[in-house]
């Protein structure tokens, strides 16, 4: 009994593990990114929450980003509310670009039409080294 119950939480400890993956391993420090768009969806999610912004690029050519944030409820600690970022918002947003050459970023701060700064991040850029 005792020898499932230690492979059952094993598995469970492994599956949780394996979902979540370290910075450098999806995202590169060196390559900081700044971009500007229209609010496209937010998912309160965990591990990990994520923002999608259309940006439109000097070609005219719309792209739509995703900004991977920290969890859900590190967010809502942070001041975050599901109400802060309404489809069509604009928002400023910095992060580090996605090493598959993706549209898609971790995100940093998070800046809002009205100047309000949100820290979106799961660490600070010097954790994640």
């Amino acid at each position: 009994m005792r020898h499932a119950a230690a492979l059952l939480l094993l598995c469970a400890w492994a599956s949780t593990a394996s979902a979540h993956h370290s910075f450098s391993a999806e995202f590169d420090i060196n390559k900081p990114v700044t971009l500007t768009g229209a609010v496209t969806m937010i998912r309160w999610s965990n591990p990990h929450g994520w923002i999608y912004i259309d940006v439109k690029g000097t070609d005219g050519k719309v792209v739509n980003w995703a900004f991977e944030t920290a969890a859900a409820n590190q967010l809502y600690r942070r001041g975050w509310r599901p109400d802060d970022l309404p489809v069509g918002a604009q928002v400023t947003i910095e992060g580090w670009l996605a090493r598959n050459g993706s549209p898609t970023a971790n995100s940093g701060k998070v800046t809002l039409a009205d100047g309000k700064q949100l820290f979106a991040g799961a660490t600070t850029p010097d954790d994640k080294k």
